[in-house]
């Protein structure tokens, strides 16, 4: 799969689509994380979330897929990259996250807890974010 990375145009447009899917991902959960945090209290919450959530996910499809593709045109050099092996252990807290705030059901509580967990993911995407770009430079 080494081809991945060598061929001119088939690695650029795969970090093409996982910054479309981070921006899908990222930008509907900021959306969401504020009308928890009460910013558009006019809005109704479980329309928005439905909305939200539905995109944020197809968001995470697109980053997973050419992730995964990025990844195969490289493993070893990835797996040895300190940067991505803690980008990728924030993701995995960042999905632990998320469904420690759905199972307590955060949405339905808009409670202190709720919108310390939706800080955190904040957080965490973009710390996310950062240590994805880092990864070229290490």
């Amino acid at each position: 799969m080494a081809w991945i990375v060598s061929h001119p145009w088939v690695y650029p447009m795969l970090e093409v689509l996982h910054i479309v899917g981070i921006a899908l991902l990222v930008g509907n959960l900021v959306l969401l994380e504020v009308r928890v945090w009460g910013i558009g209290g006019a809005l109704p919450i479980e329309p928005l979330a439905r909305l939200a959530l539905l995109i944020a996910l197809a968001g995470f499809g697109l980053v997973a897929a050419s992730g995964l593709t990025m990844f195969a045109g490289q493993p070893q050099e990835l797996l040895a990259n300190r940067v991505f092996v803690i980008k990728m252990g924030l993701v995995m807290l960042g999905g632990a996250n998320a469904a420690v705030f759905h199972a307590r059901h955060g949405l339905q509580r808009l409670d202190r807890i709720a919108k310390l967990q939706t800080a955190l993911s904040l957080g965490l995407w973009i710390v996310v974010i950062m240590l994805g770009r880092w990864i070229a430079y290490r």
